[in-house]
Formats: C-alpha cells, structure tokens, sequence
C-alpha cells in the first residue's frame, strides 16, 4: 500500500489572517468531500482560523461514510465510536464570497496526524510517491453541469442549441457575475461554454499541480452553485440530471514529465510518445475496470457511462478519439498547455482527491511495470468486433463495477483498505436502495447531490 502521507501542506497563519483581514471576511467555512463525492463542511468565525488550522473542528468517521440520502454506511472503522478532526490547509484559503472564506480540510487523527482514509492524504501520498520516481504530474479538469430552476426542475426556455451563442448569451449576466467570482477567488478560469445536453454548461480550469487541481475543482462547484443561486437558478453537477438526458462528466487531463522533460511528446513513440508515457497510458487502462467505481461509480454514473455518450465507455486510447476512455491529446500549436491523456471516465460522483489518486497512482503502476502501450483504437470503438467491444468494454451497470473494486488489488494498494471498504460500502447502499426503482426517481435522488 502507498503510505499516507505525513506531510499537512499548510501556511502561515497570520499571513492568511491578514488576507482575510484585508477582504472583510466574517465567516470561515472548511470543506472536505465524502466517499459519496458530496462536499460537507464546517465553518467557524474568522477569529478562530488558527484553531481551525492547528486543532481542528470535530467530525465523526462517519463523515466519510454518508449517503446522498443521508444514510450512514456503517462499517468496522465508520460507526458511531470514534471522532476526527477537520484541519484546514490556510494556503489554500480564498474568499468564496461577500464576508465568508473558503478552504479544502484533511481529516485528522487528534493527534494532527493524517486519517489513514482522508481522501486529501491519499492524494498526497501518490503525488509523494510519483515524486520519489522521479516523476510530476500537472492535472486540470473539466466540468459540465445543468441549469436548473431552484428546487431542481428543468427550466423552461427556448429550443435548445448545444453549443450555441444564444444559450450562451442568454444568461450572460451569470457568467459574467461567476467570471467576477472565480476573480475574487484568485481562481483561473481557461474557457465556458454552452454544452450539448439542453440547459447544459462547461467550463475548464487549467493545468495545476494534482492538490491544487482537485481543491479548484471543490471551490468551482461551490462558486457555481453561489452564481447559480443569485440568478434565481438551481445547477446540478449529476452524471445524469433528468432521465434520458444528456450526462454530466468531470473529465481529469493528466501528464507527466521526469527530468528530461514530458512522457508524452517529443519521444520516438506514436503521437511523440516516450516509453515511459506508453507504459503510463498502459497502466491507465490496464487499471481502469478496477477503479472505475471510484472515477464514477454512483447508482446514476452508469446511465452516462454507455457508448455513444463521449464518455469512455471503452477502456482503450485514441488520438482525440472522444469515444475512448483515453484520449490523447498531442502537443501541437493548438494545444499551448503540451500533451496530456483526457479521461472521460471522470464524473462529478467521485471524490476528485481518489479520482486522481487512482489514476495517477495507476499510470505510475504502469510506469513501474514497464507495461507495453496497447495498440490504438482510431476509430470509434462500436466499429470494432464484437469480441473486441467486448474485451474492451467497462462495466456497464453499478454492481459490476464495484465487484470489480472489491477485488483490485491495485485500488487498495493505491487508496488503502479503509477508502476502498468505505466506498463500497456507501455505494452498495445506493445498489440496494435505487436497484429497479424508476430512473425519474433516481435521477431526483442525485440530481443536486454534488453542488455542494
């Protein structure tokens, strides 16, 4: 098993308070995410930041183990008994809005020591990791999501044109005032757009080091969900928001560079491959089946996961193949950010810190191994043979999924017995609660569940 890591990345606490002095800030909230990938949060008045940082807010195990519907999935290390703390990290801090702060929280032993299940910890621990092989990784990310009325129906506007300049400049006031928000956050924002799916958004954060990543992607689900809200709207973050519409991703870019400079281009590979960059594509897929449940494995993530939706329903690669469940995409003119591998996979359900653990954790794996680069998938994959499809199909339904983390042993060694027992355990709820319950129903269940 990767160790966690023992290493709180922190700051300076009056240098923060000064910060924060200087915005006005009244009001401190901490977040972290459970295993659900709902956003929980404690909040304190600003005069406390330094025992927010230093001691910690109380927070029972069971944190962790929350449902969407607020169940507890209660397991040997998540029941009553027990208490951890929410630490958070002041570098991070930011202000979230007029008067209150936001910052990302680790979950904490008493003693200030890591919580060996602390999804931020477990991200630290492969980053440490891919570090001590000589290896960074730079990750950005992607998020679509859906305007909804306030209490989560479907707006009612006109015919909807994905990609188009009306929806966009229709509600212009919104994203001008979210643009405003991501300013006063110190958040860069790379572009947004209308998406395919009626009342459909995306907008993409660019590239960052891994725990930079996965905090933005927190603080951009909050800000969105606050700009929504001024604007007498709703959004949903859903892998599927209404039935029979279009799906959500939060697709995760990734690349790697070692001393010499990228894995992925400038090598004698296809595409510019280095060896090292082929055999971590490799290890993305040969890892795939076995984390799917942990990048989008809610009771609703395999109603976006099917072929035809552009969301990697097929553990293969492709330059720029949208169909694949790792595209490529090649250092060109075009692309001033270098070469990365998209994965589609991603969606909003998962916790982003053991979304990118997982995979990072499974390109170094492949890396490790020295594992060949499988043979490209140029086309759309529907176009391949029946036995082909078949051989490089993801699961298609929740509890193949999970069965398929239950026994990996590279998720475990990656994420740690307690991450993986708890996830399964929260998402064999939702098996056993939506299994067979009408999609309309399932959707509502989820549909504002990871807006924070």
């Amino acid at each position: 098993m990767i160790e966690s890591s023992t290493r709180f990345v922190g700051g300076s606490v009056p240098s923060t308070a000064a910060r924060l002095h200087d915005r006005s800030v009244r009001l401190l909230v901490g977040t972290a995410v459970d295993y659900a990938g709902v956003i929980r949060a404690k909040s304190v008045p600003v005069e406390r930041l330094s025992d927010f940082v230093t001691a910690g807010m109380g927070a029972s195990p069971s944190w962790l183990a929350f449902g969407v519907d607020m169940s507890i999935a209660f397991t040997a290390r998540f029941g009553v008994v027990g208490d951890l703390r929410l630490r958070i990290d002041p570098a991070a801090t930011t202000v979230l809005e007029s008067g209150v702060a936001w910052a990302p929280a680790d979950f904490c032993e008493q003693d200030g020591t890591p919580f060996v299940g602390c999804p931020r910890a477990r991200l630290r621990a492969v980053v440490d990791a891919l570090g001590a092989a000589g290896l960074a990784a730079r990750t950005g990310t992607e998020l679509e999501f859906v305007l909804t009325r306030p209490d989560g129906a479907a707006r009612i506007g006109p015919t909807w044109q994905g990609y188009g300049a009306r929806p966009l400049l229709d509600i212009a006031p919104l994203l001008t005032d979210l643009t405003d928000s991501f300013d006063g956050a110190g958040m860069p924002l790379e572009q947004l757009h209308a998406e395919y799916g009626a009342d459909q958004f995306e907008i993409s954060l660019p590239p960052a080091d891994p725990l930079t990543t996965a905090d933005r992607t927190v603080l951009a689900r909050l800000l969105i969900g606050r700009a929504a809200a001024r604007h007498g709207c709703g959004v949903s973050f859903s892998p599927v928001p209404f039935a029979g519409g279009a799906g959500n991703g939060a697709h995760l870019h990734l690349s790697l560079t070692d001393g010499e400079g990228p894995l992925l281009s400038g090598g004698a590979g296809p595409h510019g491959l280095h060896p090292a960059g082929g055999a971590a594509i490799a290890g993305l897929i040969d890892g795939l089946p076995g984390v799917q449940a942990v990048l989008a494995g809610s009771a609703v993530s395999s109603t976006r996961l099917r072929p035809g939706n552009w969301a990697g329903a097929f553990a293969c690669w492709g330059l720029e193949n949208r169909e694949a469940a790792i595209r490529l995409v090649a250092a060109t003119p075009g692309n001033p950010h270098g070469a990365s591998v998209e994965v589609k996979v991603v969606d909003a359900s998962a916790n982003p810190y053991l979304a990118a653990a997982a995979l990072l954790g499974s390109a170094l794996d492949g890396i490790e191994r020295q594992l060949a680069l499988p043979d490209e998938v140029p086309v759309n994959p529907v176009e391949l043979t029946a036995e082909r499809r078949s051989a490089l199909a993801l699961a298609a339904d929740q509890a193949a999924a999970l069965a398929a983390l239950d026994r990996s042993s590279l998720a475990r060694r990656l994420l740690g017995d307690v991450v993986v027992d708890g996830t399964l355990a929260v998402r064999r709820h939702e098996l056993q609660a939506y299994s067979g319950a009408d999609p309309d129903v399932v959707a509502a269940a989820f549909r504002q569940a990871f807006s924070g």
